[in-house]
């Protein structure tokens, strides 16, 4: 299979690890399995941008692809054009009629919600360009029919995850030390609850603080690592609650201090809240705490539901719900977690290894490939 492969999503070449977030994460390492197999060829045309002025490079790099796309198939001799998500995806519309080839998108959540009229407006249009549309959930295949795509065009596939990047992890005790010395929390003895993501107002940080944590066992602290436009909201939770000594906003950090982290907590939290016009489409940052043996707990809401199952690599409890939420931290820091934190660590290896995940993805993109040239016998 040659597969024509478009992204805006990757990071600058000379600094791979630097500012990058969850979907250039999974798009570099899909690009990197699919190359991997023997019976694929992949071409990648990528914009490689921080995130300093990435709107502006976007355009102009999908101004360029009008023409480069169509010739680039043509070159390369495609078996058919892979969009890493529906910004990409929206040149569907515009190079229909000069593409003779399946034209597939992956999405992810917000690249389908995003809350902007025009851009709402023009989505049915793109997915009736496209030939299929792979979304990271179910959830996330669901906000596309909303949006008018043909159920028959789409399917709910997961992201992948690189179990090299997160397999050897620091032991506890080391993890727990490093944290104690390097940012002055007093862990001896306490229970460690970790947050990482965007601090963006679907990911719940404030209202956790606010509703939830103050109903948990007064010896659990709560970390919370990274930034957004919601730290200061956060940071305002913190203040009116009362709870300085109990949550520790360590913004931004590098992926040596996330895996020392990851191995750390005792718990993973992931409080989400419905925000009209955004969606949590995966959650791989639960994957990441798992891979390290700590279980999570998080919101049963949208993209979450297809990677945590229940009393395998964490629970889920109904949104909004602050009793329902600090009963079951409760409830698992009472009972411990040794079991749990082995399972989820599993549940990983077994389901989301980029290895089943990719032959998923080909099996997919093989099936669009038939199905088009059975209605267009000339191709």
């Amino acid at each position: 299979m040659r597969i024509l492969y478009i992204s805006h999503l990757h990071p600058p070449e000379d600094a791979p690890l630097k500012n990058m977030g969850g979907m250039q994460r999974v798009s570099m390492q899909l690009v990197r399995e699919l190359k991997r197999k023997d019976d694929v060829v992949l071409k990648a045309l990528t914009l490689h941008a921080s995130w300093r002025w990435i709107g502006i490079k976007t355009f102009f790099f999908l101004v360029g692809l009008l023409l480069k796309i169509p010739r680039q198939a043509r070159k390369f001799d495609a078996d058919v054009i892979l969009f890493s998500s529906m910004v990409t995806a929206s040149l569907a519309w515009f190079i229909r009629s000069r593409v003779d080839i399946p034209m597939v998108t992956i999405n992810h959540g917000q690249d389908v919600t995003l809350p902007v009229g025009i851009y709402q407006w023009f989505l049915p249009k793109v997915f009736s360009s496209l030939d299929g549309v792979i979304s990271v959930s179910r959830a996330t295949r669901q906000a596309c029919i909303d949006r008018g795509m043909d159920p028959e065009k789409g399917v709910s596939l997961p992201n992948g995850f690189d179990l090299q990047r997160l397999d050897q992890f620091p032991n506890k005790e080391s993890s727990r030390a490093f944290f104690g010395r390097k940012f002055s929390i007093p862990l001896e003895n306490r229970y460690f609850l970790l947050t990482v993501g965007r601090q963006v107002k679907r990911k719940g940080h404030a209202w956790f603080i606010r509703e939830v944590l103050p109903k948990i066992h007064s010896d659990a602290l709560y970390l919370v690592i990274g930034d957004g436009p919601e730290s200061e909201n956060i940071a305002e939770a913190v203040r009116e609650t009362g709870q300085q000594n109990r949550v520790f906003l360590l913004g931004r950090q590098p992926d040596k201090v996330l895996k020392q982290a990851y191995a750390a907590a005792d718990l993973f939290i992931m409080p989400n809240i419905p925000v009209k016009g955004d969606m949590e489409g995966f959650g791989i940052v639960l994957l990441e705490a798992n891979m390290a043996r700590t279980p999570a707990i998080a919101s049963d809401l949208e993209g979450i539901r297809d990677v945590i199952e229940q009393g395998k690599n964490g629970y889920r409890v109904p949104p909004e719900n602050p009793d329902r939420f600090s009963e079951k931290v409760n409830q698992v820091l009472e009972n411990g977690f040794s079991g749990l934190s082995d399972s989820a660590r599993s549940y990983v290896q077994e389901r989301f290894n980029w290895e089943r995940v990719s032959e998923q993805y080909l099996d997919y993109l093989q099936n669009v490939i038939k199905d088009q040239r059975t209605h267009n016998p000339k191709i």
